[in-house]
């Protein structure tokens, strides 16, 4: 099994770089991938902020990486309830935060919109400190 970096993703969902996406091509197309939520998490604000990729269109390429056959995700049931949770309108940040939070008794935050969010999903409270 081999863990992916992000840009090794990026390469491989944009083709920006052709000589590198073909590399990241060969390379999903031959290996087990290990994709750590870091990476998932730093891919979504990349595609959003710096590709200017609309919300949907990159939930959709971080579901279909993670339902690739070879693809094993760190922690695949909190990326699971992430997505499902971005795509009823929770920042994926937020919502992958909320869904790895299970060791603690809550999850505090100074985002208002967070907290009214979360309000009633995931595996901890959501509370304004």
């Amino acid at each position: 099994m081999i863990a992916a970096d992000t840009n090794v993703v990026i390469r491989l969902l944009t083709g920006d770089d052709p000589a590198q996406a073909k590399r990241a091509r060969a390379l999903f197309a031959t290996e087990v991938i290990y994709l750590p939520k870091t990476v998932l998490l730093e891919t979504e604000w990349v595609l959003r902020r710096l590709y200017r990729v609309g919300r949907t269109e990159t939930l959709d390429a971080l579901a279909g990486l993670a339902a690739l056959p070879n693809v094993r995700c760190e922690d695949d049931g909190a990326i699971f309830d992430a997505l499902t949770w971005a795509r009823q309108g929770m920042d994926f940040a937020d919502a992958l935060h909320l869904a790895s939070a299970g060791g603690a008794d809550r999850l505090a935050t100074f985002d208002e919109g967070f907290v009214k969010r979360a309000d009633g999903v995931g595996v901890v409270p959501v509370y304004s400190l």
